[in-house]
């Protein structure tokens, strides 16, 4: 039904940037967030950024090194990481809740993840 797919992810040294993407794809009537989240070895997952229509919310530990951006034509979301630290380090998943389109499950909502991208910081 939705598809949600990451790229961007990569080894980068600390300091340096990457520019993670994620498009949603698929029967969506409407979204109402979306966001990144990342699970680091022996972790929890944890919110990194999310974005509505109208707000963004950071994790204290990336504000002001990370921003999130979206383009709503495109149902696309992105993560700019700057000022990169090892301990960015982790598997980086895109998250969409959304509302369905399909005629069984017409205005339904649904909460849909990406496979994850890898963002590698050494030091």
């Amino acid at each position: 039904q939705v598809q949600l797919v990451e790229s961007g992810g990569g080894l980068v040294q600390a300091g340096g940037s990457l520019r993670l993407s994620c498009a949603a794809s698929g029967s969506i009537l409407s979204i109402n967030t979306m966001g990144w989240y990342r699970q680091a070895p022996g972790k929890q997952r944890e919110l990194v950024a999310i974005i509505s229509s109208s707000t963004t919310n950071y994790a204290d530990s990336v504000k002001g090194r990370f921003t999130i951006s979206r383009d709503f034509a495109k149902n696309t979301v992105y993560l700019q990481m700057n000022s990169l630290k090892p301990e960015d380090t982790a598997v980086y998943l895109c998250n969409a809740e959304l509302l369905l389109a399909t005629f069984t499950s017409w205005g339904k909502r649904g909460d849909y993840w990406g496979q994850g991208t890898q963002v590698t910081v050494s030091s």
